[in-house]
């Protein structure tokens, strides 16, 4: 066989891999499609559904819920932003499929097994971030922010900084910042949720270990207080509470990674890689320096 026989040769399986990628990527996209259009016709429900955390603390204050558009396309492309975030979530179960049905035929059945509930929980753990932002964090979040108000109007509580005669600043939100907002506060706790998938994860590939975790312990409270910084609104309670959160979950993924370390140590022992538990024990010393 020629060497340009060869090559051929070599090249089909790569062009079946690409042919087969491509066929995938068009099902995702497709997918993607049918979700963003349907979040579209129902994207005024979705969005009254998204302003509940704001109504609440408006209805608390005795304000009526309203948000304003500045711009005559602001709605519009506040109904394009809930189809493109709604269609997404509607079609990631479909597109993780499609992925895996991509990778599965190039793993072995043990690794088939370890990878398969990583990508079922990462979802899973998305959508409890997610809702703990909504339900919990964006309420205490506009409550805080909405607080500076202050009120002249007679009959109202006026801050004490502002003075009985101090000018009325009434919240009059634009409606897709209010979206930008909520959406940054879905998506950083979404993510910071993944946190435990992902050390599980690598601690199951061998690449990062339950001491190695606990040993920069100090060094992840500041990187976590950094991201809490970034990913949150300047305000002290939401920080703290994104602090707490993703520390809890980073002394998690130490719990998690040692099981895995356990499990691990065990299958090795049972299969009579370490057949002798004393062989790592220290050499009696001959004395030399």
């Amino acid at each position: 066989m020629s060497s340009t026989d060869e090559i051929e040769d070599s090249s089909a399986p790569l062009i079946e891999h690409l042919t087969e990628l491509r066929t995938r990527l068009i099902h995702s996209v497709v997918a993607f499609l049918i979700g963003m259009i349907i979040c579209f016709t129902v994207a005024t429900p979705i969005f009254n559904f998204l302003t509940a955390p704001l109504c609440q603390v408006l209805a608390e204050g005795g304000q009526d819920c309203a948000l304003i558009f500045i711009s005559p396309q602001e709605g519009f492309f506040v109904a394009i932003k809930i189809s493109l975030l709604g269609g997404f979530m509607l079609a990631f179960p479909y597109i993780g499929m499609q992925m895996w049905r991509f990778v599965a035929p190039g793993l072995y059945k043990n690794e088939r097994g370890a990878f398969l509930p990583f990508l079922i929980s990462s979802p899973v753990m998305f959508v409890l971030g997610a809702s703990f932002a909504f339900y919990v964090v964006t309420p205490l979040a506009y409550d805080f922010f909405l607080g500076f108000q202050q009120f002249s109007a007679e009959g109202d509580v006026v801050p004490a900084a502002a003075g009985p005669q101090g000018p009325s600043v009434i919240f009059q939100g634009s409606a897709q910042e209010y979206l930008n907002l909520t959406v940054k506060f879905i998506v950083a706790f979404g993510l910071c949720f993944q946190l435990p998938v992902l050390l599980t994860l690598m601690g199951k590939a061998g690449l990062v270990s339950a001491e190695g975790l606990g040993n920069v312990r100090k060094y992840a409270v500041v990187a976590i207080l950094v991201l809490a910084a970034l990913v949150t609104p300047p305000d002290v309670i939401t920080q703290a509470i994104l602090f707490v959160v993703v520390y809890g979950l980073y002394e998690i993924s130490i719990f998690l990674v040692r099981r895995v370390e356990t499990k691990r140590d065990a299958k090795l022992r049972a299969e009579g890689y370490f057949d002798d538990e004393d062989e790592d024990e220290e050499e009696p010393s001959d004395g030399k320096d």
